[in-house]
Order: C-alpha cells, then sequence, then structure tokens
C-alpha cells in the first residue's frame, strides 16, 4: 500500500530565520514512499521478584529487556542496499530526525535519495525500555546501594566543548555550523545513558547483527558512542552489513582487531572540524587513523576522512544536525555508490 507524505514544517519553523526558510523549501516539497513501520529487535526473557516497589503493582513477573527498537522506511523504488542509523551517548533517534532549528534531518532526506532507512534507539534508551530491576533491589535493601547501575546524563556545560560546539560553553567557534541559536531544542534531545552500567559487548550490537541479517543489506552509520558498534556487529556476523560509515567514533578498534569478517566490507570513518582544538578528539582521530592503517595492511578497504580535507567547513560533532547536513549526506551518498556501487553484499 503505498503512502503519501506531505511533509509540512511550519509549525516547526516559526522562529526560524528568513534565509533558513528558503533552504528549508525542500521540506515543503510532498514525496512518495512504498511503506514505513516499525518492530523491535533482540531482547530476552528475565523473571523477578523486583520489577515493582509500589504496592499498586506486582513485584513477581516476566519481562523483555534488551530489545532495541527501530523505526522504517521504504521508497518506492529502493536503492539496493539501506542505511541503517544509530545514535551515540546520551541521544536517541531523533539525532537523525529534524534538526533543532526545524530542517531536514537525515532519516527523511536518505529516503527522499532513494534509500531505504532504519533508525534505532539503543538498547535501555529512548523506546528501547530499561529494566528497574537492579534499581528496585537496591531500593529495597536486597543488595547494597553502591551496587547500583552506573547511568549518566550530559550536561550542556560539560557537552559543549566535547559536542565541539565552541572551546567552553556557551562561546562558539567562529564559522560553527551547528544551529546554536535552536540549542534549546537541542538540550530536550539528551536523555539518561545506561550503557555504562552494561557488560561489553552491550545489547544493541546483538541487535544490530540481528538487524542486519533481517534487512540482508544494509550500511551500519553510526555516530560517537556508538562509532565503534558497526566493526563489533561484523566481528560477531558480518551477514547483511554492505558497508560501515563511522561518523566521529568516540573509539575506533585497536589496530590488533581481528581484521577477518571486515574485509568485504568498505569503511568509511569521518571526522567533522575543530578537531585539532580538542585533546579528546585529536586523540580519538590519531587512534582511528592507526587503526585504519592496520586495516589497509590486512586488506581491508577502510579510510579515514576529515571534512573540512573535502571541503565542507565548521562542522561540530553533530555533524547530522549542522546547517550544512544536507551537503554532507551527499558527499556520504557520493561515497557509498563509488565505494559500494549498485549492489553491496548480502
Amino acid at each position: 500500500m503505498l503512502l503519501t507524505a506531505v511533509i509540512s514544517q511550519s509549525m516547526a519553523i516559526l522562529s526560524t530565520s528568513a534565509p533558513a526558510l528558503a533552504e528549508n523549501k525542500l521540506d515543503s516539497e510532498p514525496f512518495t514512499i512504498a511503506r514505513q513501520g516499525s518492530f523491535f529487535v533482540g531482547g530476552r526473557e528475565i523473571k523477578s521478584d523486583a520489577l515493582s516497589t509500589i504496592p499498586q503493582f506486582s513485584p513477581q513477573g516476566t519481562i523483555l529487556v534488551d530489545q532495541m527498537y527501530v523505526h522504517y522506511q521504504v521508497p518506492l523504488n529502493p536503492k539496493p542496499y539501506a542505511v541503517t542509523l544509530v545514535h551515540g551517548c546520551c541521544l536517541t533517534g531523533k539525532s537523525w530526525e529534524t534538526t533543532p532549528d526545524g530542517r531536514m534531518g537525515w532519516d527523511e532526506y536518505f529516503v527522499r535519495r532513494g534509500f531505504s532507512v532504519y533508525n534505532v534507539d539503543q538498547s535501555w534508551r529512548g523506546r528501547s525500555a530499561a529494566s528497574p530491576v537492579a534499581v528496585n533491589c537496591a531500593k529495597v535493601g536486597k543488595v547494597p546501594a553502591d551496587s547500583l547501575p552506573a547511568f549518566i546524563s550530559a550536561g550542556r556545560e560539560g557537552a559543549w566543548p566535547l559536542f565541539r560546539f565552541g572551546p567552553e560553553y556557551p562561546t562558539a567557534y567562529p564559522g560553527l555550523q551547528f544551529p546554536i541559536e535552536a540549542r534549546e531544542e537541542f538540550w530536550k534531545q539528551m536523555v539518561p545513558d545506561w550503557n555504562y552500567s552494561m557488560t561489553p559487548p552491550v545489547p544493541s550490537i546483538q541487535g544490530l547483527a540481528e538487524l542486519s541479517q533481517r534487512i540482508q543489506n544494509t550500511v551500519l552509520i553510526s555516530h560517537s558512542q556508538s562509532g565503534i558498534y558497526p566493526f563489533q556487529t561484523a566481528a560477531m556476523s558480518p551477514k547483511g552489513i554492505a558497508g560501515i560509515i563511522s561518523l566521529e567514533p568516540g573509539a575506533c578498534p585497536a589496530p590488533e582487531f581481528d581484521m577477518t569478517n571486515l574485509k568485504p566490507i568498505p569503511i568509511l570513518i569521518l571526522f567533522g572540524d575543530f578537531v585539532e582544538t580538542s585533546e579528546a578528539w585529536s586523540k580519538r582521530l590519531q587512534g582511528c587513523q592507526s587503526f585504519v592503517a592496520a586495516a589497509k595492511a590486512a586488506g581491508v578497504r577502510a579510510e579515514v576522512v576529515s571534512l573540512p580535507d573535502v571541503g565542507l567547513y565548521g562542522n561540530s560533532h553533530m555533524l547530522m544536525q549542522d546547517k550544512n547536513n544536507l551537503a554532507v549526506a551527499d558527499w556520504l551518498i557520493d561515497w557509498m555508490s563509488k565505494r559500494i556501487g549498485s549492489g553491496g553484499s548480502r
């Protein structure tokens, strides 16, 4: 059944400037998709007597944990390989949707460019539920308080330099592409992050392996915290992975990583601008360069690219939301057409 979607951003962009309205003209153009929907992958059952500490709800029962939510859209005549979008720390799949200042996000743009798009919420994040068991056990004294799982939320003061909006909150870098005038909307996207209470490999990796095999042919596009996930997913199983694009990974695999399953998979590791201003990001770039050198020596088609080197400037860590986000997407689409071509791997 065909679903015609007319995308109207009028409410979302009331506060934007006239130039922004002109740039977003494409947002109001209708486009037709074949289908859209959502489902979950992964998950496991657990039985517990610590599901609740509220008298109205029984503490005993069976629940599912570790599942991963997936939303998808498929265009009328899709390319032979899809793209799967995997968000980073303290965020959800919203990262890839409408930008904080109301412009088109990648989840829509890639569909308009002919790709089937799968957008996930990592396990224990967003619409992928967390388990209350460990917290409830500590609350009722079954386990000591210091056994509580670790989880974090990123404050804006710390996120500002880490996301390379500027050297310190709230000063912006000259030429920054991130829409800092809409920063309050961005802060609303931040959610608590349970990843640091999980023993690697985190359940999202199993979810990505299952999803890739279900799609049969997809490019895994990861970001920041999830940057290393496609490599770990391929190590688990390369089935269905047509390519890997890791955007500003928080860490790349070590040079001694087992490259066997990566050899059929084209790999791109992409960084934005202002990397040299950050000691943390400079080290991460160096680590990724070391990995790519080892991967190439093992026969893997891998490369590291910095956007300023290809003529795209001012990009923050949130390059999928920057004002030139569609230009970055176009560059990635061109990369995929050259490295993966019209087929991919099944």
